[in-house]
Formats: C-alpha cells, structure tokens, sequence
C-alpha cells in the first residue's frame, strides 16, 4: 500500500510526489507519442498535431520526409506542396508556411541545427511554449513541463493546480511543485493516463490508480453522500 493512503491531507508537493510514483509504476515506459528521428522532425510534427490526432501525423510525416528529406529541402519546398501533402493533418496552408518559414531559419541561421534554449526556440516560426519544452525535455533532456490538453485536464482534476486553464499558467503552477528533472516523463505519463483513464468524458475512476488521492474523485463522492 503507498504511503499516501491513510494520510487526510497533502500538500501539493507531497501530492505531486505521490502521482509521479504511481504513474511510473503504471507507466514506466513512457515516452513521446509522435515519431521523430530528428529534433527538426519533432518541430515539424508538433506543429502539424495542433488540432490533429498524433496519429494522423506519423501517417503524414512520412510521406513528406521521403520528398523533402532534409532542413534545406524542406526550406526550399514550394510551400503549396508542402501543404498538399500535410493537408490530412488539417489547416495545411497556414501549417505548410509555418513548417517552410521554421526550415529556412533553421538552415539559414542555425546550420541545420535546433536550438537549445527556451528563447531562442521560441523565436521560431509556428514554434509556442509546448513546442519548445517539448523540444527540450525529449531531444536536449533539459527540465520541461509540456501543458497539453491531457495534462491540463488531469493536473485540474488530481488537484496539483487550482482551476487554471491557460497553458502557461499551467506550467508555472506545476514547476513550483514537480521536481525539474521529473516534469517532462510526467507530463507524457499524464498524456498515457489521460488516454487510457482518466479520458476528457466518463473517466474510468474506478480503474484509476489516483482515485484514493484525486481531487475530482473525493468531490464525487462527497456528493453522492449528500
């Protein structure tokens, strides 16, 4: 039995402490769900996933890396075919420039390379703040704290955050309390729970290996006592 059974109250460090070891224990291989070889790949994916399920992106990545196989390539590439090919994934026009515009100053200003550095990312073409950390907690394995729509529903819901719904809000709430070098596999770990259980409607609480520390779960029951 975990230790935080029993206990009437944690705060939100000790709580935090408590969801990551459970959610290692449920879900100790976790890791990204878009499929990359590159970090350049990765910007490209996490742009086209906006308003698109991850895996309709893997099914269109490929198809756009075997006609543009590189930075320049893609830097190069007439931004109309470039949005034939992404238009699965929707909004390809506006995707599609934001995709050439990242690759040109990529290759123009960074060699080919990514950069490693919050500010510097962010200066990126269609590059936000859940890019970047995303960016830099799976390539460079530097502290992160990705605020997808799973971890805003599930850190509200388990009460590591109090009613906040803005992304960056989000991610300073949670870096006052997750361990830096626990933030990035956490935050996958509650993409993989928010899938499996703890889904947007009708979570599975039941199966939920939370529900003795969850905050929406106590709120449950407290009124179907009343």
């Amino acid at each position: 039995m975990s230790p935080a059974h029993g206990k009437k109250t944690m705060d939100k460090k000790e709580l935090v402490l408590e969801v990551i070891a459970r959610l290692k224990n449920e879900y100790p291989d976790t890791h990204c769900t878009l499929s990359y070889d590159d970090a350049w790949q990765l910007l490209v994916s996490v742009r086209l996933a906006a308003q698109c399920t991850d895996k309709r992106v893997d099914q269109t990545t490929p198809l756009l890396y075997a006609k543009f196989p590189t930075v320049k390539a893609l830097a190069d590439a007439p931004v109309e075919e470039i949005a034939e090919i992404v238009k699965p994934c929707g909004l390809g026009n506006s995707k599609a420039r934001d995709i050439s515009a990242c690759m040109k100053v990529l290759h123009e200003k960074y060699n080919d390379h990514v950069p490693d550095t919050m500010e510097e990312l962010l200066k990126l073409p269609g590059v936000g703040r859940k890019s970047a950390n995303l960016v830099l907690g799976d390539v460079f394995g530097k502290p992160a704290i990705v605020t997808d729509t799973h971890c805003i529903r599930l850190s509200n819901r388990i009460g590591l955050v109090d009613d906040i719904k803005e992304p960056v809000k989000v991610e300073k709430a949670l870096r006052e309390i997750v361990p830096p070098e626990e933030g990035n596999q956490l935050c996958h770990r509650l993409v993989d729970h928010g899938r499996a259980v703890c889904t947007a409607r009708n979570p599975k609480c039941g199966e939920c290996c939370l529900c003795d520390i969850c905050r929406y779960r106590k709120e449950q029951e407290a009124d179907e006592s009343i």
